[in-house]
């Protein structure tokens, strides 16, 4: 499938930390032009609980493992909004959703935001992007120079919803073992093979360049895959890769669904959880072991992209970062898809190798955010601090070298499509606390309850660390200002989505009319 043929396709079937102050750090030996290529792979929906990288026993990831053997694995990296499109946003304006305003999947990012491809364009940098990024609104490119693909969902207001709507969707019924189809064609793996080849085919293209001796432009290019978000139909190849592994899924209480809070409940029903029996443990081996799939499959188009690298020479001054927008609840819990703060859904890989920069093979435990990437790659690409705008991330570069800072706070919020109160989560140290804004609170040690069962919100001897946490969470946010604004939002995107549907007109993007 070429990308002509893909946007017929895609037509038919969608209608408190400021970057500024950071220490300059001595990049690598640069080769022409003085600055590093920047590479930013991002999967979908991959928690790091399910990879080879972060030490999960059966599945396999030798890319991605090479990648932290060569750089640093972060161990406590967050989505700043578990949910595609905010978390997006967030990456790449280093500002959190209530601030920006991509609250959901279906707001859109005001065109007046700078984000990090406008810091890098001023800096020379060629700026582009081969696969998904979920932008709603006119402005489909938000500082790119350049998209090699279309939509893959819709950039209008389509999607939006009111804020008291309680109409259950299906997303439960892609998580039985029926749903699971092995070598099966879609929508996809259609655009990832798609993304994937025009990204290679730039990297090929920016090495023929230097080969003929024109002036060197470093780049800076985001390649952006679905897998392993559902549906889960892994190539064959992939799932045979699994067959006869031991596929071990955690037990849960007896008790779990009083153990669920109001958010987790409100959660269940947006996802259709009470319609389906999500536990059959058949069903669920033939789940993960799609996903587990999946993964390698992703794992083995990092591979290939760091082999192009490799063999245009110029691996050595390109900086890698692989992550992941938010995690997959993956019937843990009896829960599905994302939206929520436990450790499958909110905490994503993150790998980041620097030439030259931070300490081969370290291991930072330090909590750290999605908001932390942009202002990471604008201070290796030697971006000056007057000219960075504030935002709410800080660099990495300083924990790359070693230099933990194990009292940080990182936050993640969820406000929208599918929950019914503002709902933000705090995670410092071993603690992770959550405020449902009306409702329970949750308090978890991950250190001695990893799975996250045991809340220590209403215990009297963890009442000073809750406390702290909570006024963590309520001096760096304020949930009425965030519910009357979300409430505003929703209620222009409405008006405008009936406007629309009038019209015809949509902001779905065409990369063969931006040639």
């Amino acid at each position: 499938m070429n990308r002509r043929d893909f946007m017929r396709l895609s037509t038919g079937l969608v209608g408190g930390i400021a970057f500024a102050g950071n220490v300059p750090v001595k990049s690598a030996e640069k080769q022409n032009g003085g600055k590093p290529n920047v590479l930013l792979v991002v999967a979908d929906q991959m928690t790091p609980l399910l990879t080879g990288v972060y030490g999960h026993p059966v599945v396999k990831t030798p890319q991605l493992n090479a990648l932290a053997e060569k750089g640093v694995r972060f161990d406590a990296a967050y989505s700043p909004c578990p949910l595609c499109a905010p978390a997006r946003a967030c990456l790449m304006t280093g500002t959190y959703c209530s601030e920006n305003g991509v609250y959901d999947n279906a707001a859109p990012l005001s065109c007046d935001q700078p984000t990090l491809c406008h810091h890098l364009n001023l800096l020379g940098y060629d700026t582009v992007l081969s696969g998904k990024i979920h932008y709603v609104g006119p402005d489909q490119l938000h500082g790119f120079r350049k998209r090699l693909l279309p939509n893959i969902y819709p950039a209008d207001f389509s999607w939006t919803k009111s804020r008291d709507n309680k109409i259950p969707k299906t997303h439960a019924r892609s998580y039985l073992g029926s749903a699971v189809h092995i070598g099966r064609s879609g929508r996809n793996i259609e655009y990832d093979e798609l993304a994937h080849r025009e990204a290679l085919g730039y990297l090929a293209e920016k090495a023929a360049h230097k080969r003929e001796g024109a002036p060197y432009q470093p780049f800076f290019m985001c390649v952006s895959y679905n897998f392993p978000h559902e549906p889960f139909w892994p190539p064959k190849k992939y799932w045979d890769l699994y067959d006869g592994e031991p596929i071990e899924i955690p037990e849960m209480p007896g008790d779990f669904e009083q153990r669920h809070s109001a958010m987790d409940r409100w959660l269940n029903r947006h996802h259709g959880v009470d319609k389906v029996d999500l536990q059959k443990p058949a069903s669920l081996r033939k789940l993960w072991r799609a996903y587990y799939a999946l993964v390698t499959y992703i794992d083995d188009k990092v591979g290939e992209l760091v082999a192009r690298l490799r063999a245009d020479d110029i691996l050595d001054n390109t900086v890698i970062i692989f992550t992941s927008d938010h995690g997959d609840m993956l019937c843990l819990k009896n829960m599905v898809q994302k939206r929520c703060f436990y450790e499958p859904s909110a905490r994503v890989p993150l790998l980041v190798v620097s030439p030259n920069v931070g300490q081969k093979g370290h291991v930072s435990k330090t909590p750290v955010s999605l908001l932390d990437i942009a202002p990471t790659i604008l201070e290796l690409a030697g971006c000056d601090d007057s000219e960075i705008l504030a935002g709410d991330g800080m660099s990495l570069v300083s924990l790359l070298e070693g230099k933990e800072q194990p009292n940080r706070a990182v936050f993640s919020e969820m406000h929208s499509e599918g929950v019914y109160a503002t709902c933000f989560m705090v995670r410092k140290g071993k603690y992770k606390y959550v405020y449902i804004h009306g409702h329970d609170e949750q308090l978890f040690d991950l250190e001695n309850d990893p799975e996250e069962w045991d809340n220590l919100a209403g215990r009297p001897d963890y009442d000073s660390i809750r406390s702290e946490l909570k006024a963590c969470v309520l001096n760096r946010f304020d949930p009425d200002r965030i519910e009357m604004e979300l409430r505003e939002s929703l209620k222009r995107r409405q008006f405008i989505k009936k406007a629309m549907a009038k019209t015809g007109r949509d902001w779905a993007f065409d990369p063969e009319h931006e040639q």
